[in-house]
């Protein structure tokens, strides 16, 4: 019986990325977005972009950073982002890449370790207390 790899609920590693790339919708060909901003061997957001539903296929065709090679594969739309929390500034997609042939996946995989890793992103709530530092050490203290 073949081993399979379980699959995790851990995320590979997003990397930052700016590089000019095509979205194309499939079912009309429309371009939705022509850069990408972070990127890993899993999924890449680009961004700016025009509207588009969650859950539709897209191809991605881009570059990979200081080689020759051009990766093209289909993708989803698990995510769309608005521009409407802090630190973001435009309308903006994330993509699960799906259809990366074996090749592409170790060509991506390979550059993605010399990138730098993408910065964590602004998240509201438990972050936000002044005190909390000051009431941690304090009890360590006392």
């Amino acid at each position: 019986m073949p081993r399979t790899t379980p699959r995790t609920h851990h995320r590979m590693p997003r990397r930052l990325l700016r590089q000019t790339c095509q979205v194309i919708r499939e079912r009309d060909f429309k371009l939705i977005a022509d850069q990408v901003v972070d990127l890993s061997a899993t999924g890449a957001l680009v961004m700016p972009a025009d509207p588009i539903l969650t859950g539709e296929r897209v191809i991605l065709s881009f570059q990979l950073p200081n080689s020759l090679h051009w990766v093209d594969t289909e993708a989803l739309v698990t995510r769309i982002l608005h521009g409407r929390r802090p630190g973001e500034y435009t309308r903006g997609v994330a993509l699960e890449l799906d259809g990366l042939s074996g090749l592409n996946r170790f060509m991506l995989e390979r550059a993605l370790k010399h990138m730098l890793p993408a910065p964590p992103r602004y998240r509201p709530g438990r972050r936000e207390n002044p005190n909390l530092l000051a009431a941690l050490v304090g009890s360590a203290n006392g």
